[in-house]
Parts: structure tokens; sequence; C-alpha cells
């Protein structure tokens, strides 16, 4: 599937997403636990995001089962054959065909104790043009519908309504939703003033089958130790593999390292309160937060004037020359 994915063009994001950053998003909605009662996918393509916790906790040990929802048919059938060939029994799986936002399939499934999730980016959604909307108890508490050309974050408030008080949910998502205004902006103010954000990671650009765009990945949690949001960038912790980015079991350890230590790190990662993320206009971009190191180099002056003393001499010695081959040609042709 992944070999598909990458000849498939953009296509191919549509249902698949890197093993490396599925094995990411699992293990950080697990950190702590050996096993959890069952893992939803709002979104969930052909269903390698779920896939992962039977490769990070083991089938046994995802207790309830598998959850997923997804609006293509054709991809709809993919996922459910893709848990077939991992050996997840039929009865340990609950996939449905269906768009998620206005007719979701797991209301009597709900909450979740680990959700994972890389929602399509910036797609038009009903929005406020269906009045029904703005009363869904998912989205009701923000005050604010996402706009209708953009629902990022209408998923994230659903996956926020639909998850368990001692669970985890990781989101890759678009980077705009960090910092755009408007309605974005008092959903996210709603996020951070009650506290559900627990993480901010950017991810490299370019690791990502049909777009080259640096994403980024949202930890949410309803129950945290304290009222701060860690910010880890994560943008250079990469290496070039053909044509795209890849995260190797290096770059996942630092990062899940530095999720788990919950401290600050020069350059990398950094606690900061929400009291501080309001007064920035709850902008939550990591780049706001987190210092890139400085790679310039010092530049020495006084060699660099010795320098430009000697360049300058230089020229003016061969300006004396060209001169005097000048003057030889003048008098040789006269």
């Amino acid at each position: 599937m992944q070999m598909y994915a990458s000849t498939a063009g953009k296509s191919g994001g549509e249902f698949y997403t890197p093993q490396e950053v599925s094995e990411l998003l699992a293990r950080i909605t697990v950190v702590g636990k050996s096993e959890v009662n069952k893992v939803y996918d709002p979104a969930c393509g052909s269903g390698s995001l779920l896939l992962n916790f039977v490769k990070v906790l083991g089938h046994d040990k995802v207790r309830q089962g598998f959850y997923g929802q997804e609006v293509n048919l054709t991809t709809y059938n993919l996922c459910r054959i893709n848990m077939f060939l991992h050996d997840v029994n039929y009865e340990k799986f609950n996939i449905a065909h269906g768009d998620t936002l206005t007719d979701p399939a797991h209301w009597d499934d709900e909450p979740f104790e680990a959700i994972v999730s890389n929602p399509p980016y910036s797609i038009k959604w009903d929005g406020d043009a269906n009045p029904l909307l703005i009363n869904d108890p998912r989205f009701a508490p923000a005050g604010v519908l996402a706009p209708k050309s953009k629902a990022d974050l209408a998923f994230t408030m659903h996956i926020l309504s639909w998850l368990a008080v001692n669970g985890t949910a990781a989101i890759v998502e678009f980077p705009g939703v960090l910092y755009r205004g408007g309605a974005e902006q008092k959903i996210r103010q709603y996020l951070v003033d009650n506290n559900y954000v627990d993480a901010v990671i950017q991810l490299p650009p370019d690791l990502f089958f049909g777009t080259t765009i640096a994403t980024c990945i949202i930890v949410l949690k309803k129950s945290k130790f304290d009222n701060a949001t860690l910010f880890i960038d994560a943008s250079s912790e990469f290496l070039r593999s053909g044509n795209k980015n890849k995260l190797l079991s290096e770059h996942r350890k630092k990062v899940l390292d530095a999720y788990t230590g919950r401290k600050n790190i020069a350059h990398f990662a950094r606690l900061v309160e929400n009291g501080d993320i309001a007064k920035n206009g709850y902008n939550i971009a990591v780049s706001s937060y987190v210092e890139q190191a400085d790679t310039s180099e010092a530049t020495d002056i006084k060699a660099l004037n010795t320098e430009i003393a000697r360049i300058v001499a230089r020229q003016s010695e061969l300006r004396k020359q060209i001169d005097a081959i000048v003057a030889d040609l003048e008098e040789t042709q006269a």
C-alpha cells in the first residue's frame, strides 16, 4: 500500500499515512499505558493509523476493538480488507461508511481512550449553512463552527467530544489552524482556556504523499496535571529518502522523550503557560514559542577588514597593469 501511495500522486495521501507518522501518533496516545479500551479514527482511510495499535500494543491489548469512519466508499472497503489482512477479527473492528462531521456513526460507542487521525486538510463542509450543527453537542461548546471552507477544527472538536476523560488524541493538522483568525481563533481559545491542548508538535516538511507542506500534530487531553501546553519543534528531525523525508526511529524517540519529559529543551521544546498563549492571541504555532538555533557563523571584523584592504590593493595594482597594457597598445597602433 505504501508503494502504491508513493506512485499514486495526490490521491495517495487520501488513504495512506506513512507508517513512521502513524506509529508516532499511536505511541503518543498510549504513553504510560499497556492497553486501552478501544481506538478510533474519524477519517480512517485504509486504516493504517488504527492498525499501528496492533504493532504498538498487540491485538489483545485493544480490549473492545478498532473503530473508524470513512466517507470514500472505495477507501472504506479497502480499510475493511486491510483489517482482515492484519488478522483483526470481524468482531474486533467496526468501520462505518459516511460523513463523520454531519452523520457520525458511533454515537453509542464513544468515548474512546485513544484517538488518532489525519483528517483531510481544509476541506469544505456545511458549517453554519446547516442550522442543526451549532446545537450539535460536539460543536456547541466552542460557541462557533469551523469555517465552511476549512473543516479542520470541526474534526478536532468532534474528536475532543468523543475522547474519554482518561484518553489522549493525536491529530495531524494543516499548519494554518494554529494561527488563523476568525472562528478558528475562537475555537482555539475554547481549547486553550479549558486546558485541552496537551502538546503541539511541528513535523518536518514533505513527509506525506501528495503534499510537501510541513504539518503538525495537536495532542488533546481532558485530564492534565498542569495548565500549560508543550511545544515541540521537530521540523529538522528527518532523513531524506528518495523523493520524501522520513522520520527514523531516533527522530520518533526524540519527540516521544520530549513529550513524556514535558520540560524545556533549548531550540527543541518549550512548556508554555496557557495564560501566555492567551496573551499571544491564542496563536499556537510552534515557531511562536520555540526559538530556532542560531546557525549563522561568527564573523571576525578585523580579519574581514584586512581581507578587504588586500583586495582593494590588489585591484589597484591590476588596474595599473591594465592601464600600462592599454598604453602600449595605443602607442603600437599610433
